[in-house]
């Protein structure tokens, strides 16, 4: 399929019917068509910066959620962490406001690091996983490249799609849950509340209420809910650390102290520790199915949040077509790959970016913006390190919840799609994995729809990936049966 008809508007003539070119244009508006999207530059400006208050919480989240140790029982720095979040987030996108020019931020996908940390990390090295990203990234700008990615996006059902995003939704929020201390492995039970029954600590009480104030903040459409929240919440920690009113040992992942200047050169120690190869414990099988997880959490949302903020941005067409859609989806899927070579995970397309457009965003200005915030982010990483994980962990719980609304778009009705559904959703947290959910919500599906006598509206591709599933969920007793260890 011909991506002609997705390019941007380059010339007066493109910009549409009727548009009227202002003479005397200055280089910035006529390399951004801002004028020819009915723009400002100030209202650019204003929406990159909301972009980037709405979003920023991601320099605490990923971080966090990439804490933990590799199967050598490595960890990885923080302050590289928020380094390498940092500057993937800037440079990607930079990237997408100057060749995409389109108003829509990349950072560290949650889904992907989610994979990264509970799949990836305890089956090999943390420059190993980069690896993995690195692969993903290269996969998905070739699905652009050939226009295999409308095959895949026609081919999964579109009730699976959603139940992917709610399953990675649940997922995100147990993984906030439990960094908080809220959530713990019981003595009788698998989870309870709190280590003994009950919530121990005042830390694990700030994250509950921060997770209120964030939700408050959203039900009056506040911008930057979730930054106001977590920078509430850790002023609120800093005081009463400060007070002695809560015992610092109390704090998961340290003190809220600000040690020495808060101003710092950025930590580049994690750039470029990438490796390939050193995968034969865990088979090719295994390396397989990650890789092809982390395409279905960096690709199918990526698709979903261009479109729909392309769409409220009005750059979409009656068909659903927007300028520069290609360049966008190829410039995601390098967003893979940078964050790899990084070390902070994949980048993706974050939906936070239509709250620029709702401040009158309309060009890659806004990206740019937004990008160079990012950047100067750089150098304030102990400021950032002040955040209390217990508080960052609100903002997982968030967007689990906000990623769970996609429940409204299934037909619980229809078993052949409400039970697909609920495997997919509940499996990925039940089991830790979200290539478990995506495995049991395609086979489920195939097999109603084959039960039901269907079996022609399934398609090729699906019956494929059931066949690759089910190898998934028998590789123990296949590799048994071959003689494989």
């Amino acid at each position: 399929m011909t991506q002609q008809s997705l390019e941007p508007r380059a010339t007066a003539d493109d910009a549409g019917e009727g548009t009227r070119v202002p003479a005397g244009r200055s280089w910035l508006d006529r390399y951004f068509h801002i004028s020819h999207r009915g723009s400002t530059v100030a209202r650019e400006v204003r929406g990159g910066i909301t972009t980037f208050m709405a979003m920023a919480y991601i320099l605490l989240l990923n971080p966090l959620i990439l804490s933990g140790k590799d199967a050598a029982g490595a960890t990885l720095a923080q302050p590289a962490l928020i380094t390498a979040t940092a500057f993937a987030a800037a440079f990607t996108t930079l990237l997408m406001g100057f060749v995409g020019k389109v108003p829509l931020a990349l950072a560290a996908g949650l889904s992907v690091s989610g994979v990264l940390a509970s799949q990836v990390a305890p089956e090999m090295t943390w420059p190993q996983a980069m690896g993995m990203c690195v692969m993903y990234g290269v996969i998905i700008m070739l699905l652009v490249v050939t226009g295999l990615r409308e095959m895949i996006m026609n081919a999964i059902p579109l009730a699976l799609k959603h139940g992917i995003t709610m399953g990675i939704g649940l997922f995100i929020a147990l993984i906030g849950f439990y960094k908080s201390g809220f959530v713990h492995q019981g003595k009788a039970t698998p989870l309870a509340l709190g280590p003994a029954g009950e919530l121990a600590g005042w830390p694990v009480l700030l994250f509950a209420g921060t997770l209120l104030l964030i939700f408050m903040l959203q039900a009056r459409n506040v911008p930057g809910a979730i930054l106001i929240g977590i920078v509430g919440g850790t002023v609120v920690a800093a005081i009463l650390n400060a007070a002695g009113v809560i015992d610092p040992r109390q704090w998961s992942g340290g003190a809220p102290e600000l040690h020495g200047s808060a101003v710092s050169m950025p930590d580049f120690s994690l750039f470029g520790d990438v490796r390939f190869g050193g995968w034969g414990e865990v088979g090719a099988m295994t390396v397989g199915m990650i890789v092809f997880t982390l395409v279905l959490a960096g690709f199918f949302d990526a698709m979903a949040t261009i479109i729909g903020v392309g769409t409220e941005a009005e750059l979409a067409d009656g068909k659903g077509r927007m300028p520069g859609l290609s360049k966008a989806l190829f410039i995601d899927g390098a967003g893979g790959a940078i964050g790899g070579v990084s070390g902070g995970s994949g980048q993706t397309v974050f939906i936070e970016s239509a709250t620029g457009v709702g401040e009158g965003a309309r060009t890659g200005l806004a990206s740019v913006v937004t990008g160079l915030f990012f950047a100067a982010c750089l150098f304030f990483t102990p400021l950032t390190a002040i955040v209390p994980s217990e508080v960052a962990a609100a903002a997982l719980v968030v967007i689990g919840a906000m990623m769970l609304m996609n429940a409204r778009h299934v037909d619980w009705a229809d078993r052949a799609t409400a039970i697909p559904v609920f495997l997919t959703v509940v499996l990925m947290p039940f089991t830790y994995t979200i290539t478990t959910g995506v495995a049991a919500g395609v086979i489920s599906y195939v097999a109603i729809k084959t039960a039901q006598g269907k079996w022609r509206e399934i398609g090729a591709f699906m019956w494929i990936l059931t066949a690759v599933f089910v190898v998934y969920f028998a590789l123990n007793p296949i590799e048994s049966w071959l003689g494989v260890h």
